[in-house]
């Protein structure tokens, strides 16, 4: 009796078991994986807007800072580079000298051009230690009352010249209004004005901003196209060839006519000019083509 009792039992927890489908493996099994398909609220709104990844507001604003340090140092988001750091004339030197004398100095992160002491009022060229071939480069700049300066390009330092000019063409930089033009030998013409390329191609018009006020030139020199360019305060001023027959018929026509290797040098370096009187230069950047 006792032995029928205690199977009655077992049959009867089987019958149980059996009809509520109760099974202790396939239950924690199901639990596991019903777990690992739990999707929180937020993240189910994160998939809806296709992201993968959060990131935290203080991350987000490290983040941000970085990208504005890189983006100052034209490392990001663009191809300009700055040539200049505003605190040193690294990158920079004196035409065919290893440094840069007292004759040029920093203010308000600035090269400002303030006369030289040795009594040699030009020959003071600030030249980039790198050479560039097909760049666009811009620049701030700002002439002292009746002063005159220039930014040249294609400069060649292997050649036996003294000055830059006999082989780099120049943009030039002066105080239209006020420079003493009966002292310049080429007198005062279109060509020789803010914006030209000297005593080759006049402005289009002068919108140069008066002496003490700072201006912008664009200065696009593109030997992929044959094309030089330059802009005066956002304006497109002046337009010319590179090389070629119209190049050729240009230098015929100025005072570089007999100068071998003026305008040669596809290549070569850039350079702010000491032409005697005090011009401020800053925001130094560049791009190349």
């Amino acid at each position: 009796m006792k032995y029928l009792y205690i199977i009655g039992i077992s049959l009867f927890l089987g019958y149980l078991s059996y009809d509520i489908n109760i099974n202790p493996d396939s239950y924690k099994k199901d639990k596991k994986i019903e777990k690992s398909k739990v999707v929180e609220p937020k993240q189910a709104k994160m998939l809806e807007q296709g992201k993968s990844k959060v990131v935290k507001p203080k991350q987000a604003k490290m983040l941000e800072q970085d990208r504005k340090a890189l983006g100052a140092l034209g490392q990001i988001n663009s191809d300009w580079k700055y040539l200049s750091d505003g605190k040193s004339f690294n990158g920079w030197h004196i035409f065919k000298k290893d440094n840069v004398n007292d004759s040029w100095t920093i203010e308000d992160g600035a090269f400002v051009y303030v006369g030289a002491t040795d009594g040699n009022s030009t020959g003071n060229d600030l030249i980039s230690d790198r050479e560039f071939t097909s760049f666009i480069l811009s620049i701030d700049w700002k002439i002292s009352e009746g002063s005159n300066s220039g930014i040249f390009y294609g400069i060649n330092e292997n050649s036996d010249f003294n000055q830059p000019y006999f082989t780099a063409p120049e943009i030039q930089v002066i105080d239209n209004n006020n420079y003493d033009w009966s002292s310049e030998v080429d007198g005062e013409t279109a060509i020789h004005t803010a914006g030209a390329l000297y005593d080759l191609v006049g402005p289009s018009e002068n919108n140069a901003k008066s002496f003490g006020e700072w201006n912008n030139y664009i200065i696009e020199i593109n030997h992929n196209i044959n094309r030089g360019s330059v802009s005066l305060n956002e304006k497109n001023i002046v337009n010319f060839p590179l090389s070629g027959e119209e190049w050729d018929e240009m230098i015929s026509n100025s005072k570089f006519k007999d100068w071998s290797e003026f305008g040669k040098h596809k290549t070569g370096k850039i350079g702010l000019q000491d032409h005697g009187g005090r011009v401020s230069y800053k925001n130094i950047k560049i791009k190349e083509l």
